[in-house]
């Protein structure tokens, strides 16, 4: 991956490596955020936001402070740390900006922090070693990937409230057996790049 090009790089992280369909990280706010359209954005706006800067900071944490020092060991701590940071920033702007979507969002905001898909994709940018410009590319590409899993499924989940579904599959049950077909439609991307 050292050598990829961008283009390769940006679209296998939004369809064929994608985050939550075939990753099955950030599975959280995926099942818990995707009931609304419009609430689904805005989380998925939050984790655009949150990822592509956590790749950034990340890159420079780990290339001009861990490896020079020797503390590569701290890599996950010193990577929560960053992420936390930058929910907290989130957090602030969006309750100053957009109270509303804050309210919508209520307690998984501040669960970005928690998710696991922006921490893998820090741990991913470096394992990959990937310099700073695949970095971006890589980091911004799974922020959209994420948001159009979410996005597309709360517009399912919002089709799905209004149809007729047998009573045992109302509710959670028929959400996980679309988020697993889902899955499957996005597992058909494998071998495009």
């Amino acid at each position: 991956m050292e050598n990829a090009n961008l283009f390769v790089i940006l679209v296998s992280a939004i369809l064929v490596n994608n985050f939550v369909m075939s990753r099955f990280l950030g599975i959280c706010p995926f099942l818990g955020v995707s009931k609304q359209v419009e609430t689904a954005f805005g989380m998925g706006m939050a984790v655009t936001f949150v990822m592509t800067l956590a790749g950034i900071f990340t890159y420079f944490v780990q290339m001009y402070i861990l490896i020079p020092l020797g503390l590569e060991y701290l890599q996950i701590v010193a990577f929560i740390l960053v992420i936390a940071s930058l929910v907290q920033f989130v957090e602030i702007v969006l309750k100053k900006t957009s109270p509303t979507l804050y309210q919508a969002l209520g307690v998984f905001l501040p669960l970005i922090t928690t998710n696991c898909a922006v921490l893998g994709l820090a741990l991913l940018n470096i394992q990959y070693k990937f310099n700073l410009l695949q970095t971006i590319t890589h980091s911004i590409g799974a922020a959209i990937g994420f948001s159009l899993a979410i996005v597309l499924f709360a517009g399912i989940r919002e089709k799905l409230e209004i149809a007729d579904v047998p009573k045992p599959f109302e509710g959670f049950p028929i959400a996980l057996i679309t988020a697993s077909l889902m899955s499957i439609a996005f597992l058909g991307f494998a071998g495009l790049v």
